[in-house]
């Protein structure tokens, strides 16, 4: 279903989906409330939303949707100010599975089609069946090494299980903790304030010899991937710019790989929602050092792709929804991280 009050965004959409023979569109509205009203009548996979609506506008319905329809996934169409990015962010955490930037004038081209067709697949997901055999899959690793760092990777989806998974560890947990989140590079600040919200900390953008102390909580901006050095005693953030198999900027598998060697294994590694196969080799890095990874399961994905690769690669001490995986994570840490 489309929701936007733009005439000419629906029709583009309307005509770029058209052309799929496995998507169709089976509903379309101009203001959130006609598409509440659709969503009533009508069993909709995935929904693009439009955030900045006359009326109710799409943050407002956002909820709603979710309560009426909570197997629905929402791609939040994002406006390119300011403004639009806290109001996207904030859709994020609170369930929204994916953004697309609407595009200026002119740029629904090739490219932004390819994107945009790849979400919509990828948030169709799993079939019931196929999520229900991938929850009985175990998890096939015992925990390693006691960590001394908490790394988090997420994507699709990601933002709402952060928040979920963030708010559960007790104020007083001092490990630090460093996130790799996949998110245009303008939505990073608003981003990294959320994050602050959610786990009680203050927000570090990791930067060249940015230092990783205890009880820190480590961004990675949206240009560069972040990587982790050992300088004697001392650990600290850098930057990496160069490609990585998974296309992503920033990536999972950098900030993994150099935490597992920097760390000497001492690591948590945590992969949550998100499309492809991100972090996957770091996590390899990570296991083969003696740490432990830990994979959101696919029940409460809105994507279950990086989470799934590692999970069936063998490669996860746990798979369980974020505040579980946040439980479990406290316990590998023991005592020693309280104050």
């Amino acid at each position: 279903m489309l929701v936007d009050d733009s005439l000419t965004v629906r029709t583009v959409f309307s005509r770029m989906l058209a052309k799929e023979a496995d998507l169709s569109v089976v509903a379309t509205a101009s203001t959130a409330e006609r598409g509440l009203d659709e969503l009533r009548a009508q069993a909709v996979d995935v929904i693009l939303l439009d955030l900045e609506m006359p009326g109710m506008g799409g943050l407002e319905a956002l909820p709603k949707i979710l309560a009426l329809s909570p197997s629905t996934k929402v791609l939040v169409i994002s406006s390119l100010t300011a403004e639009g990015a806290e109001h996207t962010v904030e859709a994020l955490r609170m369930g929204a599975a994916d953004t697309m930037l609407k595009p200026r004038p002119g740029g629904f081209n090739d490219d932004y089609r390819d994107q945009l067709l790849g979400k919509i697949r990828a948030l169709k997901g799993m079939g019931v069946e196929e999520v229900r055999r991938a929850s009985v899959r175990p998890a096939s690793r015992r925990a390693g090494k006691r960590p001394q760092v908490v790394a988090i990777g997420a994507s699709t989806g990601g933002i709402h299980a952060l928040n979920l998974f963030l708010r559960k560890l007790p104020k007083d947990f001092e490990l630090p903790i460093l996130i790799t989140q996949h998110l245009p590079a303008s939505f990073i600040p608003v981003f990294a304030r959320q994050m602050e919200v959610a786990s009680g900390r203050q927000a570090i953008l990791a930067d060249e010899g940015v230092e990783i102390c205890r009880g820190n909580l480590v961004i990675a901006p949206g240009h560069g991937h972040m990587v982790v050095h050992r300088k004697g005693t001392r650990h600290v953030t850098g930057l990496a710019y160069h490609p990585v198999k998974s296309g992503c900027m920033p990536s999972v598998d950098p900030m993994f790989e150099t935490l597992a060697e920097a760390y000497d294994g001492e690591v948590a590694g945590v992969l949550l929602s998100g499309m492809g196969r991100d972090g996957t080799d770091g996590a390899l890095s990570i296991v083969n050092a003696g740490g432990s990874i830990y994979a959101q399961d696919a029940h409460s994905c809105a994507v279950w792709g990086m989470p799934r690769a590692v999970t069936e690669m063998g490669l996860t001490t746990a798979a369980l929804p974020p505040e579980e995986l946040a439980e479990t994570v406290l316990a590998s840490a023991g005592a020693q991280v309280w104050r």
